[in-house]
């Protein structure tokens, strides 16, 4: 029994020692340990509210630049297309420039072609009628006639041109 009691009072001097030393102690440790958690968990909790803050200001920049690309590029369709009906126009009054000279060239070509025509007819005439007569005829005395012949010549050349001209256009 003494052993007994000796344990007894070995037990409940552990036992003062440990609720008055030990259990503090861990107390203590386990109140630093719970701060430190609860003040990680704040830190965690206010990082995840940054983050989501940060997250939604960057798809509201996203999204922004992408009215802005979009806004761009209508600009820059229109300005294409702006571009390509001016090149047109432009392609479209050359060609049209380039016609008018065309006929017009066309149109003296052939007058100086029938004015050229006409004057060699008017010799080659001359020639034959002397060839058949046998005998030179008079350019000057028949002048009139040769210029009726002619005018009738170039008549005729500018209906066949103009006809012809028409059917073109």
């Amino acid at each position: 029994m003494r052993n007994f009691i000796i344990e007894l009072i070995v037990f409940f001097v552990l036992l003062y020692f440990i609720g008055r030393r030990l259990i503090p102690y861990v107390g203590g440790k386990m109140a630093e340990t719970q701060e430190k958690i609860r003040a990680s968990l704040e830190a965690a909790d206010q990082a995840r509210a940054d983050a989501m803050a940060a997250d939604d200001e960057r798809h509201a920049t996203l999204e922004e630049t992408r009215k802005t690309a979009q806004e761009i590029v209508a600009q820059a369709n229109r300005t294409a297309e702006a571009v390509r009906v001016d090149a047109q126009a432009r392609g479209q009054a050359e060609f049209e420039r380039i016609v008018g000279n065309a006929e017009v060239e066309v149109a003296l070509a052939r007058q100086r072609a029938v004015e050229e025509a006409a004057n060699r007819l008017g010799q080659i005439v001359m020639d034959v009628v002397e060839r058949v007569i046998a005998r030179e005829v008079n350019a000057e005395a028949h002048h009139a006639l040769i210029e009726e012949a002619v005018s009738a010549l170039n008549a005729d050349a500018t209906g066949s041109a103009a006809a012809s001209s028409g059917a073109r256009q």
